[in-house]
């Protein structure tokens, strides 16, 4: 077996020619946390999930994640989720009464509104759809689909009170109309999720509050 692999870190190219050590990331070692996420044979996937007997015959490529910034060899600084999260306001903000604490109060696993969304709560942040998406790539302002499809988590949270700002920062050029649909972003998703569907159901909520209806 051949492995091919991208090689790069601080210093010249031609010391890490020569350098035997490899970096890579990992964590939990079991395929729960998404920490070894890199390009294997040109498609996203989380090297402990991935068997060398179930790839092509022939060497196997390996490479960092695309649309982040390269550390050194297939370790990405995985920062830009965080950024593009906050740009989104992608974080829970509780509603609050006068004279009241903030409300937690929880959602149960078999209501309406949880159901919504299931399909897209279990995210890991492991960067594989952000790697795939090609928007990414072209417009540094799309916050990209794990972003996105954590705001439309929130978005349908009636305990979360940013909905109104939130929707309004969805309607500039560079977010909701920027994705094109590839779902090449789905595609890749080892949690089965639909970052996709997630935006879709964006686009529709932000057309009914553009015609004065109220998203249900």
């Amino acid at each position: 077996m051949v492995l091919k692999v991208f090689r790069w870190g601080p210093g010249t190219r031609e010391r890490l020619q020569t350098d035997p050590t490899l970096a890579f990331r990992y964590a939990c070692r079991v395929g729960m946390c998404g920490s070894c996420a890199m390009v294997i044979n040109g498609r996203e996937r989380w090297a402990c999930r991935t068997l060398l007997a179930g790839l092509p015959r022939g060497a196997v490529t390996l490479r960092p994640l695309y649309n982040f910034p390269l550390i050194r060899d297939l370790v990405v600084d995985m920062a830009p989720i965080k950024s593009k999260m906050l740009a989104t306001k992608a974080v829970f903000v509780p509603a609050r009464r006068a004279g009241e604490e903030a409300s937690f109060a929880a959602i149960g696993s078999e209501t309406k509104e949880r159901r919504a969304i299931d399909a897209a709560v279990e995210c890991i942040g492991c960067g594989m759809c952000v790697s795939a998406c090609t928007m990414v790539g072209h417009d540094a302002r799309f916050p990209g689909p794990a972003a996105l499809n954590r705001v439309f988590t929130l978005q349908r949270d009636s305990r979360d009170s940013a909905h109104a700002e939130r929707g309004e920062a969805l309607l500039s050029e560079d977010v909701l109309a920027r994705c094109h649909g590839q779902a090449n972003c789905t595609e890749v998703c080892p949690m089965q999720l639909s970052p996709t569907d997630s935006i879709l159901a964006l686009r529709r909520r932000a057309i009914l509050r553009l015609f004065g209806f109220s998203p249900r």
